[in-house]
């Protein structure tokens, strides 16, 4: 998708690593001197009167580029401590050299004894990309003493303990407050409990050659705020409603009406011509009274839905439908009609208890409903949210938005996406009734399946996080409306 980012697997990373080790000459001491220098000045330039820091190495290259950023920083007047746990000497070739530089220029390496010296800024080059296990005990003491400590850490293209692939960690993790990461973007730092453990995530490309990428596949794209100005391109002087596609939003049993109400409010704000409710006859007055341009239809029978479905473009399918005679009923007339579809909150509940294939639709679950369709927990959801959600596409030959931090929009054959925006005030009931309602309108104006829920996905973080602005503790899934509108007319150039 234009304006999207790529995204790389510990394997792929390694893959550029040696590539561009070799474009410049074969020595690896070029990268890790380039790599060591540009932490050395992103901490110079987040902290700048930091004098007195202190860097925590591993026995790898990570950790070697911790000696070049301790040796610079002490060329520079700094007061540098530089700790590792016991065991964790340098095993590497490179780290070695790294090390020896450091203590040519007079720095001394201290074995972890239980006590942390005094530090502004703690630098944690411990582990870095590929460490998908729990640390063993002396590397836990460390980095637990580490995260104790009330001063900023610095982790050095991966906060250590984070499976840089998946986004958890096996056991213990830094919890930085600013990572650099090192010529690539580290597809794990973007979703789950890597983005919690991260920080503010920087990049430095460190000058590595453009073809050292030639030929290593991206395993994900992160879709930024730049992909809507590519996506959503002002409408035609002569549009009319119709071209801006029906959307038919149907559940809201009863005692469950505000669902329906935030997703019919949603694909009005997204831009469809039309927007029908079918809901349980208390609601319509609701929905009348908050949207007059919301079409709202008591439902009580298959009679009553099917003149709506057939006049659908897309259906979202679930908001507040329950899981009582009257949603199973509507569940089953919808799926049969064969139309474009977005499905969530008891829809997936539904599914989960007669999985089917449900090509071209668009299923939006949390962890939870995600756990639920895959038969499994919410802890193995989030343990691989990128494996979770092309599984679950591959399950049900459909799109899959996997709500959360750092969503994950999964297809079968198709590189999955991450969002890059989004905030801790979304998690709020009726969030997801707006996300309904944001792809549903994307589809019914013509954005295909994969294309909608990616900038549905998108829209709805975008607003959520313009909402935030006057904080993120009771942000509101109404609050997103005004937001919504405004996010769907990005400015063209002229």
């Amino acid at each position: 998708m234009h304006g999207s980012l790529d995204l790389y697997d510990t394997q792929a990373a390694r893959a550029v690593d040696a590539r561009a080790t070799a474009l410049l000459g074969g020595d690896g001491m070029v990268l890790m001197e380039r790599a060591g220098a540009a932490c050395w000045r992103f901490l110079q330039q987040a902290w700048p009167q930091a004098r007195s820091i202190l860097v925590a190495c591993g026995p790898g290259n990570n950790g070697g580029d911790g000696y070049v950023l301790a040796r610079l920083a002490r060329q520079a007047g700094c007061q540098v401590h530089l700790v590792h746990a016991a065991g964790h000497e340098p095993g590497t070739a490179l780290a070695r050299r790294a090390r020896a530089g450091f203590e040519a220029d007079g720095g001394v390496a201290h074995v972890f004894d239980g006590v942390l010296p005094h530090a502004e800024v703690i630098v944690d080059a411990i582990f870095g990309i590929g460490l998908a296990r729990a640390p063993d005990d002396p590397a836990t003491r460390l980095m637990t003493a580490i995260d104790e400590r009330d001063v900023p850490v610095f982790a050095l293209d991966v906060p250590s303990g984070v499976d840089s692939d998946k986004g958890a960690a096996p056991g213990f993790a830094i919890s930085a407050h600013a990572t650099l990461q090192l010529i690539t973007r580290h597809v794990g730092l973007q979703t789950g409990g890597g983005l919690q453990h991260a920080g503010v995530l920087g990049i430095d490309p460190i000058d590595v050659p453009p073809r050292a990428f030639d030929g290593v596949p991206a395993c994900a794209r992160l879709a930024t705020a730049d992909v809507l100005a590519h996506a959503l391109q002002p409408r035609r002087r002569n549009t009319h409603k119709g071209e801006s596609g029906r959307v038919l939003c149907i559940g809201g049993d009863l005692g469950h009406g505000g669902a329906i109400v935030l997703c019919a409010e949603a694909a009005l704000r997204s831009g469809a011509g039309l927007v029908s409710v079918a809901t349980r006859e208390p609601h319509v007055p609701v929905v009348l009274g908050r949207h007059p341009e919301a079409m709202a239809r008591a439902v009580e029978s298959g009679s009553d839905l099917q003149p709506l479905l057939a006049q659908a473009d897309a259906i979202a399918l679930g908001p507040g439908l329950g899981q009582g005679e009257w949603g199973r009923a509507m569940f089953q007339l919808t799926l049969a009609a064969g139309k474009p579809l977005v499905i969530d909150a008891d829809a997936l509940n539904l599914l989960a208890e007669a999985p089917r294939e449900l090509a071209g639709a668009v299923l939006t679950p949390h962890p939870g409903e995600a756990a639920r369709l895959l038969g499994t927990d919410i802890s193995a959801i989030q343990g691989d949210r990128l494996g979770a959600a092309r599984e679950l596409a591959a399950r049900h030959a459909a799109v899959v938005v996997l709500k959360g931090a750092g969503t994950v929009v999964a297809a079968p054959g198709a590189l999955p996406c991450i969002i890059g925006a989004g905030n801790p005030g979304m998690a709020t009931g009726g969030m997801g009734d707006v996300l309904t309602g944001v792809v549903a309108a994307l589809i019914a104006q013509g954005h295909e399946a994969l294309h909608a829920a990616v900038l549905g996905a998108l829209l709805h973080s975008l607003a959520a996080d313009a909402a935030a602005a006057q904080g993120q503790r009771g942000l509101l899934p109404s609050d997103l409306g005004p937001h919504l509108r405004r996010l769907c007319n990005p400015e063209s150039s002229w």
